[in-house]
């Protein structure tokens, strides 16, 4: 029983036939860019771009957000080419099962885990403070005890039941919400922008790039990890600071990933997928420029609030009542976020319980919604739990260091499938292979060095976990392992689901 036995395209594919675990095929091309903008864009387009400009890049955030979405562009294109390669529910997960092996599959299966689970409770409460902020706006204050750092976060938990029973529905309906609240979301930031362009004062983006600082560092398990192996102090603005901006703004647009777990269910997977996937990072890139823009002409970088820049320099130009635009904006948009992450999370435990990596029996697709029904419910419950009853602000780097790993895998593994399995049709093939992709995952490595140590060592511990859960119960009951030789044989006659 070999840790890197892999399991071959054809057999992926065939098992998204077996009627007790089969998805609804519904998704267009259009769904799929709603759903990546969907999860993308959340409050952090009001508060990261303020940041970023405030702390260390200036007006040049503009190119921060540039840099980090061609950074971003390289993992996506290893996502389209894989999602276009291996159209199965799972995302990463699924595609270092065909191509790196049985334990890389698991670990960024948990990895997955990690960070759907983690993020959807973290946005959710996020989402409560947005909504408790817009409710004492509109003269409607929440009892503190039941709102945003309260006792019980009881509108965290609704919002993740809500949204849990929408996705227990059916996947179709969960995107006509999602399409809704997407265009609502979006009207409101285009507003915004609009709205701000009469208040730019081109002064404001003299100087351009600033003078290059040192920038007060952090010590202990707090400071990046980069930074405690290399003893350097880090700098704020000029060009370094540009690059650093980027590795800050690069976190915003997290979430194009979540579009390849939905492969399963897209009606032409080959075609739609890589164009959900770019199409939603070149759309929330545009958004992101048009923001920073914006913010950094409206008020000097100097003086920009980092905690909620748009918000502010509204306030500054006695523009009070956009405030409540943007709580609203904010709302809209985190739901969506929510929402998202939940589907995602939902999908990856459906393929690895599908492979026998978990308990087999949680992957019975409802026979007459045909959604995951039971991991549904679980997933709902538990992130409920969390967002309502745990102080998760600690966690959110741990989302982060989840979603860069899965990257690496990713890009990695594209050039290995290019290596190992040449005959297969890919509907999008990434330029420049090996190059771009190898560029990818360094660019990646480079960033988890940027976060915190004290996240590298929960990440390690999380690792740990997810080893002795493998080793006691996963190897054992894996379907590849039981199977053996039908899950190996790339020879065998390929099978084709129904747009093939």
């Amino acid at each position: 029983m070999s840790l890197m036995r892999t399991k071959s395209i054809e057999r992926s594919i065939a098992d998204t036939e077996e009627p007790e675990f089969r998805l609804r095929k519904s998704l267009s091309a259009l769904d799929l860019t709603v759903f990546g903008v969907g999860v993308v864009i959340g409050a952090g387009i009001f508060t990261l771009t303020g940041r970023a400009a405030h702390e260390v890049a200036g007006p040049a955030v503009v190119v921060s957000f540039v840099i980090a979405a061609i950074a971003c562009a390289l993992a996506a294109m290893c996502y389209a080419e894989f999602a276009s390669t291996v159209p199965v529910s799972g995302s990463a997960y699924t595609f270092s099962y065909a191509s790196l092996g049985e334990l890389f599959a698991w670990i960024i299966g948990w990895d997955l885990i990690l960070e759907m689970f983690l993020g959807a409770s973290v946005v959710a409460q996020g989402w409560s403070a947005y909504l408790g902020v817009l409710l004492g706006q509109l003269g409607i204050p929440l009892p503190a005890a039941i709102g945003y750092g309260g006792t019980v976060d009881v509108m965290a938990i609704v919002l993740v039941i809500v949204l849990g029973a929408l996705m227990t529905l059916g996947i179709r309906e969960s995107m006509r919400v999602n399409l809704v609240l997407v265009g609502v979301k979006l009207f409101i930031v285009l507003f915004v922008i609009v709205a701000g362009i009469m208040f730019i004062n081109p002064a404001n983006y003299a100087p351009f790039v600033p003078d290059a600082a040192p920038r007060e560092a952090a010590t202990g398990l707090m400071q990046p990890l980069l930074q405690f192996i290399s003893g350097s102090a880090p700098m704020a603005f000029g060009v370094g600071g540009i690059f650093a901006g980027a590795a800050l703004v690069f976190f915003a647009y997290i979430g194009f990933d979540v579009v390849a777990t939905t492969a399963e269910e897209t009606k032409n997977p080959q075609r739609d997928l890589p164009i959900g996937i770019i199409a939603s990072l070149a759309i929330c890139t545009l958004l992101y420029c048009a923001v920073a823009l914006v913010v950094t002409g409206m008020v000097r970088f100097d003086e920009l609030d980092p905690a909620a820049a748009l918000a502010n320099a509204f306030a500054f130009h006695g523009q009070t009542w956009m405030a409540t635009v943007i709580s609203a904006g904010a709302v809209a948009g985190l739901t969506t976020v929510v929402l998202t992450l939940l589907i995602g999370a939902t999908r990856i435990i459906f393929a690895m319980s599908r492979d026998g990596l978990l308990p087999q029996r949680l992957a019975k697709a409802h026979p007459t919604r045909r959604t995951p029904w039971l991991i549904s419910i679980i997933v709902t419950v538990i992130v409920a739990l969390v967002a309502g009853l745990t102080p998760v602000g600690v966690l959110e780097e741990m989302v982060n260091i989840g979603t860069l790993s899965a990257f690496v895998l990713v890009s990695v593994g594209v050039v290995v499938l290019r290596r190992t399995r040449p005959d297969l049709t890919r509907g999008f093939r990434v330029p420049w292979s090996p190059v771009l992709p190898v560029l990818a995952a360094l660019i990646c490595v480079y960033l988890m060095l940027n976060l915190t140590v004290e996240t590298w060592l929960r990440f390690l511990i999380w690792l740990v976990i997810g080893f002795v859960v493998y080793f006691a119960y996963s190897r054992r009951h894996s379907r590849l392992g039981k199977d053996g030789d039908l899950y190996l044989n790339p020879a065998e006659p390929k099978v084709v689901g129904r747009d093939g």
